[in-house]
């Protein structure tokens, strides 16, 4: 599990170098703004938010002494909340409705990477692309917040919160490298079929996610080479998976 985290982390080394060569930037154009105007909406949303989070847990408090010390407490974990919360809903935002924009660069990294193998991939629509951006990210989400809900009330034992916290983060990062992975996928396999190869390669999702993650915390620069970096990686990783994949079952490979 760890080698294959670090191998989707690794993976990042070279995409910048890529989207250059393969001058793929114009393709990230609409997702950028994309990225940036959800981003932005999310962080003004969760501004005042967070205070009166913070402000509902202090009422479990009855006594007038700690009083303080107890708001303050209340309002960090409501902070947390805030974006732990705010980070699911915009990575699958962003993803879902970059789909059909993220597919093109996908599949131009793939046909440069595969050389002069045969192709035989699914042909999908830019509508087709999109709703299946909705329908695994919405798929997601849901999962993601069944799991997240839980992790984020453990916050509030002391010591068992450090371990949510790595939890919490691993949760995350899984399903963001999950969705960039999906955009080379979703030429390859249906839906349930993506969602098994993907599961099989937990570990590279991960790895590719928790640098996704990272991105976000640059301020402003984050936001905007956090999609153009995490798919170009994801698709370098997922390219070579399915040749080896496809070696092992001894088929022809697809890409």
């Amino acid at each position: 599990m760890i080698k294959n985290i670090l191998e989707g982390i690794q993976a990042y080394t070279g995409a910048l170098a890529l989207i250059s060569k393969l001058k793929l930037w114009k393709y990230f154009f609409i997702p950028i703004i994309i990225s940036v105007l959800t981003a932005s909406i999310i962080a003004l949303s969760a501004y005042g938010i967070s205070d009166n989070i913070g402000h509902f847990i202090a009422r479990i408090w009855p006594w007038d002494f700690g009083k303080e010390v107890f708001t303050w407490i209340s309002t960090f974990i409501g902070v947390i909340v805030v974006v732990a919360i705010g980070l699911i809903l915009y990575k699958h935002i962003i993803m879902a409705l970059s789909a059909p924009f993220m597919s093109p660069v996908s599949e131009k990294i793939e046909a440069h990477l595969s050389g002069n193998l045969l192709h035989n991939h699914r042909q999908t629509s830019f509508k087709q692309q999109l709703w299946r951006g909705f329908r695994i990210n919405f798929r997601n989400l849901a999962k993601e917040l069944l799991i997240t809900v839980p992790l984020l009330l453990l916050k509030l034992i002391p010591v068992v919160n450090i371990f949510s916290t790595i939890l919490l983060v691993m949760v995350q990062a899984y399903y963001a490298g999950f969705g960039n992975m999906d955009y080379t996928l979703e030429r390859h396999f249906k839906y349930r079929e993506s969602v098994q190869f993907i599961r099989n390669h937990r570990g590279i999702a991960v790895g590719n996610g928790l640098v996704f993650i990272l991105f976000l915390i640059i301020p402003i620069i984050g936001i905007v080479l956090v999609l153009p970096m995490s798919v170009t990686a994801a698709s370098i990783k997922t390219v070579e998976l399915l040749k080896k994949d496809a070696l092992k079952n001894n088929t022809n490979p697809t890409v």
